[in-house]
């Protein structure tokens, strides 16, 4: 049965199919008197129906001239019920399309919703990849678990120690902080912190924030460790004082008294004993921190060095292998395998390890005064004279970026100023030779070894200059020869 919308001209037969919640009105349609309006709404909403409806609405006023058969009435026609029936199906149609089309339309230039998934999923996530040792996409899954909840401080946590695994020390001291914005009392964040800061060379502060942490927390193991370590690094340095070393044993003990098994303690405990030359002891706390986890860079490469100190060059090799696939980016592992093949005398092998090493990064200076102490070994003089002279007075990369050249000190550096001057002399460029030799003289006077290739650097150029092969000419004092010592590169 239809229902009926009625209004002040006529009714209009709706379907009962179309919904009880269907209402209209029929209006004279304006300025079309033998035309009517159908407005047909949804009271739930959607675009009204509106059609419009030729219908009769009677006879006009007859207008016609008498005793004429012209007339401008116009006959009526009789309606025709295809028509009724199509205007039927019409609103029908209208109806139906409202009501289960366009629903269906997307909205242009709204944004797409998209699921979002829950803080816990995406932490769960970054910690299964933490345990499959893949650090680079562990910290990407941090990151995101840090945006879906950026009030836990846990993510942080894992965030600060991902980085100090990875190199990424400036990182790690930011996560550590922020994690100690949401909870101050966080020791662990607090050594991480400490740890972090120590490790980018603030050796000073990172020992004071870590003798913090143990204040506030006298039973954590880590931070003793953490502290041994930073302790070591100061006096790799040079830094500190009478009491460092005793301060630093003093903590990698601690260390173990709390948690003899831990991968910290092991670590800590092993820079220790290197320091102290107690490789083979170092050896076996390395192992049983790379036992514990296999996937720190740092733990192969102090393996690597302890293997090298004992003499054991296959297996420090492949430690220093291991760490370079672990972290590409850091040319120490290729540099220090550039090493071990130059000491055995395996210079080919030695020289594309240390050229690699430049490529990863390519303005630090020691890396071209690491590689040319191996081209001075290979006694390919010029090849060596190109690389410590970036090393010494700085220079330009192969890519046109800047190198600084490092100043004068003792140690390894020494070895890059004695070893260039040397080079020098032996290809007769004796007038930049004597330069280095003075200077070497003067700044270095208190290592033997450099003070001897200075002079060495002299008698060189007297000999070269007395057969006419120096760019100097020669002096009336004639040179003693004696044997050069270089050390290893």
């Amino acid at each position: 049965m239809s229902s009926m919308v009625s209004g002040p001209i006529g009714n209009l037969a709706i379907c009962p199919c179309m919904g009880a919640k269907w209402t209209g009105e029929v209006k004279p349609c304006p300025g079309n008197q033998r035309s009517l309006i159908a407005i047909i709404k949804n009271s739930e909403g959607g675009l009204p129906v509106i059609l419009t409806l030729l219908v009769s609405l009677g006879k006009m006023n007859s207008m016609y001239i008498k005793g004429s058969k012209w007339s401008m009435q116009k006959k009526k026609r009789r309606s025709n019920p295809f028509r009724v029936i199509l205007l039927i199906v019409l609103i029908a149609a209208a109806i139906y399309f409202d009501r289960m089309i366009v629903p269906t339309i997307p909205q242009f230039f709204l944004p797409t919703p998209t699921p979002t998934r829950a803080p816990e999923s995406i932490t769960s996530d970054a910690k299964g990849l933490e345990a499959e040792g893949k650090y680079p996409l562990a910290i990407v899954a941090y990151k995101d678990a840090v945006r879906a909840d950026p009030r836990n401080p846990h993510n942080f946590i894992a965030l600060a120690r991902l980085n100090i695994y990875t190199g990424n020390y400036e990182e790690a001291v930011t996560d550590a902080e922020n994690a100690l914005l949401l909870n101050p009392n966080n020791d662990e964040a607090m050594a991480l912190r400490g740890w972090a800061i120590g490790l980018t060379g603030d050796y000073v502060r990172g020992t004071g924030i870590l003798q913090e942490a143990i204040a506030a927390n006298p039973d954590y193991a880590a931070a003793y460790a953490y502290l041994a370590e930073i302790y070591t690094y100061m006096l790799q340095a040079g830094q500190g004082d009478l009491q460092t070393l005793d301060n630093a044993i003093n903590a990698s003990r601690r260390a173990e008294e709390l948690a003899p098994g831990t991968l910290e303690t092991h670590r800590g405990r092993g820079m220790v004993l290197e320091y102290t030359s107690n490789f083979k002891e170092a050896v076996a706390e390395f192992e049983a921190a790379v036992a514990l986890n296999p996937n720190i860079a740092d733990l192969h490469l102090g393996l690597g060095r302890n293997y090298f100190n004992i003499q054991e060059y296959d297996d420090a090799i492949t430690e220093f292998g291991r760490a370079n696939a672990l972290n590409p980016r850091d040319p120490t592992p290729e540099s220090l395998i550039a090493r071990t093949y130059a000491l055995n005398g395996d210079y080919q092998k030695a020289i594309q390890y240390g050229e690699a090493a430049i490529m990863d990064e390519p303005q630090n200076a020691r890396l071209y005064g690491n590689l040319g102490l191996i081209y001075s070994s290979a006694k390919q003089y010029l090849d060596a004279i190109d690389m410590l002279r970036i090393a010494v007075r700085g220079g330009v990369s192969s890519d046109g970026a800047p190198v600084e050249g490092i100043p004068m000190d003792y140690g390894r550096v020494a070895q890059y100023y004695y070893t260039y001057g040397l080079a020098l002399a032996r290809v007769g460029q004796c007038g930049e030779a004597l330069e280095i030799s003075q200077a070497v003289q003067m700044g270095l006077r208190n290592d033997d070894i450099a003070v001897f290739n200075a002079e060495e650097m002299v008698n060189i150029c007297e000999r070269l200059a007395r057969e006419g092969k120096s760019d100097i000419a020669a002096t009336a004092t004639p040179a003693v020869t004696t044997p050069t010592v270089e050390a290893a590169p």
